[in-house]
């Protein structure tokens, strides 16, 4: 109520609609923060930032209300809604800081580096007049540099291993896309593998490609991988449901706080509908990845498989409100098809039971049993196929896999694979590009070398196991495919591994 007598109120029934937000004119709320503003201003013993202070007060505001609003400064409001647009402004590379000087790993397909010509491996040492190499800059500060407007010049000085002189180049930033859906590929003949970051503004079209893409490849299931998905927009997820859900079927329905609801159905034929879907979740699926859940869980579709997800079931609205900063504010809950909300408890009182949650999981046993999960009789519901199901605190996989508790790295190897695998591609970029991945993943006495060459830089040989080298290969193998080739090409190494897919290739064997 505050901060809609303080601030103005919002216009318009579309879920996650950016808005600007008109202010009040009169109203005697506004009136007494602005007089008390203008004497602080005015009468304070001190100089104050009078805006740093109404900054603080807002944060105060919307964090008394539940643990999902939230409010933005201008400072980091441009930062936060990115990945949610689904694209940055910038030059377009991905970028590793080694000894002190930025190495190029990726180029972003569709950034104007890529027109421009850079590759992996490139050095960018000076951006315009700043020097990026010998000053142990900070990554995010090296990001500040290279990001910015739209059609902005930057002037780059690059090293090329094998180029006697620096290449100079000019280019304009540009938008650049950020993908949420950037592996895909077959399992087996009949199986495909999706998965997906987040509900980006773009990730309807991107997943739609992906299934196209698969169902061309062969692929009669697949597997729609939503772990450490936070959610993103519901309209998106409603609308990627929509591919796999009959015609007619309720995904979801949201109720505000004048108990007014909104449902969204299925509307005609999907993609995927005639497809044996197998949905991975786990304690970081959250929000729209749990609408989704719900929708296939709750109309007996597909297969849920994992961990409880995280349990959110609120719904925000994002507010302009109009010098640049913003209020993620909760408008409605959302619930599944049954009429189950997930929404975990939570206290205002008690923010740290909240936010402990993850570790309280752990503490209980929760990702190791199935039986450790709490469920509630009175937040029982049931399918139109008669499966029971729960509400209270996130999704509860129909099939559950615990955490792998056998697929450990210790501490201490962690900064030894990361320094090790990109000195590896650096040093063999071209040899390993000319090989291809395939000759790559298949070449045993390749990563046999490898593992020996890791152990013996490292002097880590005398202290590990048969079990723990054959858990290093398998990583560095990994590793040096993501940092040559790509994303897919890492999770298909990778995903060899992985208990989540082993389950679900046991499963789709005897469907």
């Amino acid at each position: 109520m505050l901060i809609a007598v303080a601030f103005g109120v919002l216009l318009g029934t579309t879920l996650n609609f950016y808005t600007e937000i008109p202010i009040l004119v009169g109203n005697k709320s506004e009136n007494k923060i602005k007089k008390l503003l203008q004497f602080i201003e005015q009468e304070y013993v001190d100089n104050i930032d009078t805006d740093s202070v109404l900054d603080d007060v807002i944060t105060e505001i919307v964090a008394n209300l539940d643990p999902h609003s939230v409010y933005f400064p201008k400072e980091i409001y441009a930062a936060s809604k990115e990945n949610l647009q689904g694209n940055f402004e910038g030059i377009g590379v991905q970028f590793f800081m080694h000894q002190d000087s930025l190495v190029v790993t990726h180029i972003l397909s569709g950034g104007p580096s890529e027109t421009a010509g850079i590759l992996a491996g490139d050095r960018i040492l000076i951006a315009d007049k700043d020097t990026l190499y010998g000053k142990n800059m900070r990554s995010r500060d090296i990001v500040k540099i290279l990001k910015g407007p739209t059609n902005t010049k930057v002037d780059l000085q690059i090293y090329r291993k094998g180029i006697e002189n620096l290449i100079m180049v000019t280019l304009r930033r540009n938008k650049v896309p950020i993908q949420s859906a950037k592996v895909a590929y077959m399992i087996n003949d009949s199986l495909g593998y999706l998965k997906l970051d987040r509900f980006a503004a773009t990730s309807y079209h991107e997943v739609n490609s992906k299934l196209l893409q698969l169902k061309a490849e062969g692929a009669k299931n697949l597997v729609f991988d939503l772990r450490q998905n936070g959610g993103g927009f519901i309209h998106i997820a409603n609308a990627i449901i929509d591919e796999f859900i009959p015609e007619g079927k309720l995904i979801v329905f949201t109720e505000n706080n004048k108990s007014i609801k909104e449902e969204f159905y299925a509307t005609e034929e999907g993609v995927f509908e005639e497809a044996n879907i197998y949905v991975l979740i786990d304690e970081g699926s959250a929000s729209a990845s749990e609408i989704f859940a719900g929708a296939f869980q709750d109309n007996d579709q597909g297969t849920i498989i994992g961990r409880r997800s995280f349990g959110k079931g609120l719904v925000q609205r994002e507010m302009k409100l109009g010098d640049g900063s913003a209020v993620r504010l909760t408008i409605a809950r959302y619930y599944t098809p049954t009429g189950r909300s997930i929404q975990k408890p939570y206290s205002l009182n008690d923010v740290a039971s909240y936010a402990n949650d993850y570790k309280n999981r752990v503490l209980r046993g929760e990702l190791l049993h199935k039986d450790s999960i709490k469920v509630y009789d009175s937040l029982k519901f049931t399918t139109p196929k008669g499966k029971v199901v729960y509400g209270g605190g996130g999704i509860i996989p129909d099939v559950f896999v615990a955490v792998d508790t056998t697929s450990y790295i210790e501490n201490e190897y962690f900064s030894k694979i990361n320094s090790f695998t990109f000195e590896y591609a650096d040093d063999n970029r071209n040899e390993l590009l000319e090989q291809g991945f395939e000759d790559y993943d298949l070449n045993t006495e390749q990563q046999k070398n490898i593992l020996e060459v890791f152990l013996s830089e490292t002097n880590l040989e005398r202290n590990v196991s048969a079990e723990k080298k054959a858990l290093l290969s398998h990583y560095l193998k990994a590793l040096i495919a993501r940092q040559i080739f790509d994303e897919t090409s890492f999770s298909k190494i990778n995903d060899r591994r992985d208990p989540m897919l082993l389950k679900v290739i046991e499963l789709d064997s005897i469907q």
